[in-house]
């Protein structure tokens, strides 16, 4: 089967309440890592990229290959663009073939972060690709962007809807608190932001920063609304470590076909497990080939 737009995922994901995972692959081996995971699961899926990792790849090989991987593994699979803030990069990435971007404009003025978002929508929304924004500043590092503790800030409930209303915006990233990364402690995530979002718009809400959040914050979150879980750092981890540890076992085990064999399946076992959390798996039907 074909990429598809995560618009209808994640609407039918808010719509029943349980959530998608997103997860931001680096090389073309975790890329095919995270489908495979969603097929032996029967689960939909969005993989994603960072802006660095379409400049280091190019746009056009990482979506030859995830419409490889949708044939290969046919399960609903969507290919989206991380936050992005090059309209240049954007474009690159649609005419590719992703299906799903996000322009991250939140460091702006509200006004400008609509008009900026505004650009992407009217090119991406008739070619039905998803388009996703962000509103507050959600902390932490994610590729090229660091927003430091002291500078991030939370969405304000009432801006969530008079920007969705200005850029008819299809996902919505709101900062609620959480963080890009691994946590040095306990999240502090405000859960009644959420629901007050939520409550006063349609469309599906991302949760950035997933890497890590203990599972019974993950499942309120997705309970109050959110239907898209973005994981990075905790998947870059574990594919990085089982590296590491194959050559500590045995530093002169050169074969690549072996190291990264192990790397893979240590990915494929954290997607895994962020789709039993998500209760995403088994929620869409596909016919094997």
């Amino acid at each position: 089967m074909a990429l598809v737009s995560s618009t209808g995922l994640l609407n039918d994901a808010r719509k029943n309440q349980y959530g998608i995972g997103a997860f931001n692959v680096h090389s073309l081996d975790m890329l095919y890592a995270v489908a495979e995971a969603a097929y032996e699961m029967r689960s939909p899926v969005i993989i994603q990229t960072t802006t660095g990792t379409v400049k280091q790849l190019g746009a056009d090989v990482i979506a030859h290959n995830a419409k490889k991987a949708s044939e290969l593994y046919p399960v609903p699979i969507a290919l989206h663009v991380d936050h992005c803030q090059e309209y240049s990069i954007i474009l690159e990435c649609i005419r590719a073939g992703y299906t799903s971007v996000m322009i991250d404009a939140s460091m702006h003025p509200f006004d400008e972060n609509v008009e900026k978002t505004l650009e992407v929508v009217k090119i991406a929304v008739p070619l039905e690709i998803n388009v996703e924004a962000e509103l507050g500043k959600v902390g932490g590092v994610e590729d090229e962007i660091v927003v430091e503790d002291k500078d991030a800030e939370k969405a304000i409930p009432e801006e969530c809807v008079e920007f969705i209303r200005q850029t008819g915006v299809q996902t919505l990233a709101p900062a609620i608190g959480t963080a890009h990364g691994i946590y040095s402690g306990p999240p502090e995530i405000d859960f009644p932001r959420i629901e007050k979002i939520a409550q006063n718009v349609e469309v599906p809400l991302v949760l950035h920063g997933g890497s890590a959040i203990p599972a019974e914050e993950v499942k309120k979150c997705i309970s109050l609304g959110m239907a898209k879980m973005n994981v990075s750092t905790e998947l870059k981890n574990a594919y990085s470590a089982a590296l590491q540890k194959h050559f500590e076992e045995d530093p002169k085990a050169f074969d690549p076909r072996s190291y990264f064999l192990k790397a893979k399946q240590e990915a494929k076992n954290i997607v895994k497990e962020k789709m039993e959390l998500l209760e995403s798996s088994g929620k869409q039907q596909f016919q094997r080939v």
